[in-house]
């Protein structure tokens, strides 16, 4: 298999794209590690993708702090032995106004995206010097290269924006260590994110309304993602780092 003894921490993985793409990994061969901050989400999950407990570790915590992330690394090198590839993959989304945004709403945003990709990146990457080079994906957003009118998203954009710009600097500083950094950038994606300033009926409702947004003609599903972060973290992407990758069904080409 592709990843085989491989070893990958997926941030934000116990729903949504983390999950989908902590189990495609695991599904070829990859040992897994997955955050989050609840423990009980990540231990279902962690049972969903390997019920015998062999390849699969959880490391409850807020990413945003340093220690979090110290932990991370210290759960896979102890299970697995190393680490070769990370995804950062946490976030958070809720449309508000700018004028309606509050220091510490702002904050949130900054911690859970900025903070969430510079503390787990700076606690692997030593450990992927050790093993001769890795690769970091980040999962950005269309919304940091597009503001999109309907959901005024100002602070969100400007964290995945942050992240964008991390992956460039990392990409450049670490190539000389054979580690490659690059991100991912989605439009609409069917998770539930939504869910977390929607209803289950609102989500129901309003989500279609998005299909047509997107010129081929639907939202993006978890699986969309994930095929591109497994793409990256692969060997078939050797020369490829620094790259922001749109996954939009269209949509900045329709924009720019």
């Amino acid at each position: 298999m592709t990843f085989e003894n491989k070893t990958v921490i997926v941030t934000g993985g116990g729903t949504g794209i983390g999950k989908e793409t902590a189990k495609r990994f695991f599904n070829e061969g990859a040992n897994v590690v997955i955050n989050g901050r609840r423990e009980d989400v990540l231990k279902q999950t962690a049972n969903e993708i390997d019920p015998t407990g062999q390849k699969v570790r959880i490391a409850v915590g807020d990413i945003s702090l340093p220690d979090t992330a110290k932990k991370l690394v210290a759960v896979a090198v102890e299970a697995f032995g190393g680490i070769d590839i990370l995804v950062n993959n946490t976030g958070k989304f809720n449309p508000t106004p700018f004028l309606d945004h509050t220091a510490e709403d702002l904050d949130s945003y900054l911690n859970t995206i900025v903070k969430g990709t510079f503390f787990p990146s700076q606690a692997v990457i030593p450990e992927m010097k050790k093993r001769g080079g890795g690769a970091i994906i980040n999962t950005g957003s269309m919304w940091a290269i597009q503001a999109v009118e309907a959901t005024p998203s100002s602070a969100y954009s400007a964290a995945m924006a942050g992240r964008h710009a991390l992956t460039r600097n990392m990409a450049i500083e670490f190539a000389a260590d054979g580690i490659r950094v690059n991100a991912v950038a989605p439009a609409v994606v069917e998770t539930p994110i939504y869910n977390t300033f929607l209803t289950e009926e609102e989500v129901a409702e309003v989500l279609p309304g998005f299909n047509a947004f997107h010129p081929l003609g639907r939202n993006g599903a978890p699986k969309d993602i994930a095929d591109a972060i497994l793409f990256l973290a692969s060997d078939s992407a050797a020369w490829i780092t620094g790259v922001i990758m749109p996954l939009d069904g269209g949509v900045t080409a329709r924009l720019r």
